[in-house]
């Protein structure tokens, strides 16, 4: 291995980084979802010239920069699409997230600077055989899920989840609680799980974990991926989970599945809104009833009002300090009976 190749976060769950690997050109025949391979970085750069790393630092890469990434497909509806089943046979792709998630862009917004350019060098190998995500998942056992889950959906992509999901784990933590987070489905970055790990949270899972680059999976597939993470979260005996479903549940990245499988465990589903008439669209059509609804919906009192009558929800700007004492108070409600008591010492 002479060429000295950067390792996207996607590799994380590998061992990559130190093991011994070759990089190979294969036929498109011999393609699937979730191959590690190897690209050159080509054309100038934009803004979306930046790769985030195995330990989630976003660095600038410039043209003939090598990396490792997986490829995968993204749908999101703000931004871009693309598919690795797309590239042509001239090898030439996308990074479609700074995480390493490579395929050909098909649509993009007019509003985002330009994707990063990639030329594929090749399949990641190792005695002879291509290395894909799913080998490098840690084994986990069996268990009975029973955690009682926080489920963060959103009205689209940028609509708050993560940022609703730090203020609540803070606040769990500052009542004692051991807290588990999760970004259930998605496109595969690591910085929004990690920002879970910044405000305090015990445990950290996503699907990258599980083999995924993407959530943009077959039923069968993600069903597979969702039960270890769940698995593993269990492991983790925390107290609460913190899941946030990237996207909206009605996009094509299996929220809808996860919000089916969590089930009863959902104590507190918390809606992330773009916009109050978006709120009323993700009720109509997912027939769900949001103990709090909060993200760029709820910025101003106009929005917070506007929320409340069109819908009867309850709506909580939760960047706000003044809102920490309505949160608390949701939670209290909503989460078992005597799970703070018991953190705080009750009886």
């Amino acid at each position: 291995m002479a060429d000295r190749y950067l390792f996207s976060s996607v590799t994380r769950i590998s061992d990559l980084q130190h093991g011994e690997f070759d990089v190979q050109p294969l036929p498109r025949s011999q393609w699937a979802d979730a191959d590690y391979i190897a690209v050159e970085v080509t054309g100038s750069p934009s803004a979306l010239y930046r790769l985030e790393l195995r330990s989630g630092r976003l660095i600038e890469v410039m043209e003939g920069t090598l990396f490792v990434g997986a490829l995968g497909k993204r749908e999101a509806t703000l931004e871009a699409v693309g598919d690795w089943e797309a590239v042509a046979d001239d090898g030439c792709m996308h990074a479609l997230t700074g995480a390493g998630l490579m395929g050909k862009a098909t649509s993009v917004a007019t509003s985002l600077p330009k994707l990063m350019s990639v030329s594929y060098r090749g399949h990641v190998m190792r005695d002879g055989d291509k290395l894909t995500m799913d080998q490098f998942v840690s084994p986990v056992a069996d268990h009975a899920f029973d955690t009682p889950t926080i489920l963060l959906v959103g009205t689209s992509m940028s609509a708050g989840k993560t940022t609703s999901g730090r203020i609540i784990i803070h606040e769990l933590k500052r009542h004692g609680l051991r807290v588990a987070g999760a970004k259930l489905t998605g496109a595969g970055r690591y910085r929004d799980v990690l920002s879970f790990q910044d405000a305090g949270a015990d445990a950290i899972i996503d699907f990258v974990d599980a083999g995924l680059p993407s959530t943009v999976v077959s039923p069968e597939r993600f069903q597979r991926g969702m039960a270890y993470m769940l698995n593993r979260i269990s492991e983790t005996n925390a107290d609460v989970l913190v899941a946030e479903a990237g996207a909206s549940p009605l996009e094509p990245y299996n929220g809808e599945a996860a919000v089916a499988i969590l089930g009863e465990r959902v104590c507190c589903t918390v809606l992330c809104a773009s916009d109050p008439y978006a709120v009323v669209g993700v009720q109509q059509a997912f027939q769900i009833r949001p103990d709090i609804v909060t993200g760029p919906a709820t910025n101003t009192e106009a929005g917070v009002a506007l929320v409340e009558k069109l819908t009867g929800l309850k709506a909580v700007n939760l960047i706000r300090d003044e809102s920490l004492g309505q949160l608390s108070s949701i939670l209290r409600e909503t989460l078992p009976a005597g799970l703070f008591a018991a953190s705080e010492g009750g009886d």
